[in-house]
């Protein structure tokens, strides 16, 4: 069983919050907005390449050409599988995984736009803020569940006007500034 261990103060969650989004530039913000959108989109049953593509242009464009080498069939399958509530994290990520393109961070981030009260992005830099780095299926599981634990202790609050509108997409906005301003602070120092 993984071992997390919140780095940051607690009482510093929601401020780290707010200065990711301040942080943020334009495009990044554009990208994340639209990714969200493609979430809620195949979340009401619009499984599509153009909502899959979307997201995962949010957290890696680098990854999108190789969504084409997906049949639309595929796709619909596993986005099917992946939004549908009584799927476990597992059978989630695993669906997703079928993918061409898609590991485990890229899965993580398209069931976090899919159902933002239910997931988080699996990223280098929320595991940092949770003294942690190691990434399979398992890992992911329980890193979900120990973030949806803090955000279920109301440490931050939703931030409305932003995608993903919710405490635990707040907390990983959280963690992941935190860890940005440490790699800052390490680079004056």
């Amino acid at each position: 069983m993984a071992h997390f261990e919140l780095q940051p103060e607690e009482s510093e969650l929601q401020q780290y919050a707010e200065q990711c989004w301040q942080k943020a530039g334009d495009r990044e913000k554009q990208l994340e907005t639209e990714a969200y959108a493609a979430g809620a989109a195949i979340r009401a049953g619009e499984y599509s390449l153009a909502n899959l593509e979307a997201i995962v242009r949010w957290k890696s464009e680098r990854v999108v050409h190789y969504l084409i080498g997906n049949s639309e069939a595929k796709i619909k399958k596993v986005l099917a599988v992946a939004a549908s509530p009584e799927s476990s994290t597992r059978k989630a990520v695993e669906a997703l995984m079928e993918l061409r393109g898609i590991d485990l961070a890229i899965a993580s981030a398209i069931l976090a736009a899919i159902d933002p009260e239910r997931y988080n992005v699996l990223d280098f830099r929320t595991l940092e803020a949770l003294g942690h780095a190691r990434h399979d299926v398992e890992f992911y599981a329980e890193y979900v569940a120990f973030c949806r634990r803090l955000a279920d202790r109301g440490l931050v609050k939703p931030q409305p006007g932003l995608p993903g509108d919710t405490p635990l997409h707040a907390l990983e906005r959280a963690l992941w500034e935190w860890s940005r301003s440490r790699a800052e602070h390490r680079v004056l120092a």
